[in-house]
């Protein structure tokens, strides 16, 4: 599969949908108007190209989500962490962090964390 990458608009757009899927496209226009100030041309070219790139479905003007919230943030954090430190979860959990300590029960939510991916 291609790597399909967003800006930050198309994954703003891409929440509104995953809130309120499945939606109409004249529903849609309205929730894009309200929460990111966009006029019904830009809904609806935004609608055209996620279509394209197959992060949605258009079918008689009912839009879904062909893909989960959680495998777009998946997919964007491999990115970013691959991008921005050379792969290196070590690295960017410490950038993360930037000194701050963790409670005992922060330490241990990530221990198990990280065993349950082992």
């Amino acid at each position: 599969m291609e790597e399909r990458r967003l800006c930050n608009s198309d994954y703003r757009f891409l929440t509104i949908v995953w809130d309120h899927a499945p939606v109409g496209s004249g529903e849609l226009v309205r929730l894009c108007q309200e929460e990111l100030g966009w006029k019904k041309s830009t809904t609806y070219t935004e609608i055209k190209r996620l279509c394209e790139k197959g992060f949605l479905k258009n079918e008689k003007a009912v839009v879904e989500p062909l893909v989960t919230r959680e495998e777009v943030q998946a997919r964007e954090s491999d990115a970013f962490v691959e991008r921005t430190f050379g792969g290196s979860l070590p690295g960017f959990l410490t950038a993360f962090l930037g000194g701050r300590k963790l409670s005992a029960k922060e330490a241990e939510e990530l221990k198990d964390l990280i065993d349950s991916y082992r």
